[in-house]
């Protein structure tokens, strides 16, 4: 029996998403919050540059990409189900995207955007239903809770994220910026009841930001959890003097949050 090829890089030297999520997944996820045109103040990507981005990405081995229902206006979701369907490797890929964030605010013609955000039953269905149908896919591999939503309980989240879980819409559940007792409370009623759990909390976390390290790092360990940090290069603010001057003078203004990202 041969020995299998070398990857083509370390991307492709793939490890466990985690220990309740067993698909294997490139060591860096690919952030697709730029892929997109529609929000300058979080830097933007023309769709040819996005998609090769992308194929530099995937033919380094990458698979794991990581998006939200509310990016770039929804053009990240959408710009990447049309990349899947051009290079045709949907089933080679492991996408991540996010509910809860209010992603139709912009629909002129819906007056009544009440139900289009938080976390209830029905914000979930509509969310992810969208989600489908934009990432042209009938499955998404990992479906995070976007942020806290304190007027859901736990209960109705829980049952409601097993129910896509069932059904094979999602396959595993991540969970974003959320309180560590929260986590460990919503993870204990799925054990209690037989629901799927979280396997990976993404949230804040780089040299300049550490609050993580406190509670939600040690949550993680005793929850058998991955951690997907966010802002991990300081949404581009850790740079040289040079570099930042070199930006100021191309007009550049980089993400509008890095401040907040970089701890000031």
């Amino acid at each position: 029996m041969q020995p299998a090829p070398p990857p083509p890089s370390a991307l492709g030297n793939y490890r466990l998403l985690s220990p309740t999520a067993a698909v294997r997944v490139s060591p860096l996820c690919f952030g697709a919050m730029s892929t997109g045109d529609a929000w300058e103040f979080m830097g933007t990507q023309t769709k040819e540059n996005s998609f090769k981005i992308l194929d530099a990405f995937y033919d380094a081995g990458g698979n794991f990409i990581d998006t939200a229902n509310i990016y770039q206006n929804e053009q990240s979701e959408t710009w990447l189900g049309e990349w899947m369907a051009k290079r045709q490797n949907r089933s080679q890929m492991v996408i991540a995207t996010k509910f809860t964030s209010s992603y139709r605010s912009d629909w002129k013609k819906e007056p009544i955007h009440v139900n289009f955000a938080g976390n209830s039953a029905k914000s979930l269905h509509e969310s992810v239903a969208a989600s489908l149908k934009k990432l042209q896919t009938d499955y998404i591999d990992l479906l995070y809770m976007h942020w806290w939503d304190h007027t859901c309980s736990i209960p109705e989240l829980m049952q409601s994220l097993d129910h896509l879980v069932k059904s094979g819409k999602v396959l595993y559940l991540g969970v974003s910026d959320t309180p560590a007792w929260v986590v460990t409370k919503a993870n204990q009623y799925a054990r209690d009841y037989g629901l799927r759990q979280f396997s990976v909390y993404q949230g804040l976390y780089n040299a300049a930001k550490r609050d993580a390290e406190r509670e939600i790092l040690p949550m993680l360990q005793n929850e058998g959890m991955a951690f997907a940090p966010w802002g991990a290069l300081g949404a581009g603010k850790f740079k040289t003097k040079e570099q930042i001057e070199a930006m100021e003078k191309e007009g550049d203004k980089g993400r509008m949050f890095g401040e907040l990202i970089k701890g000031k």
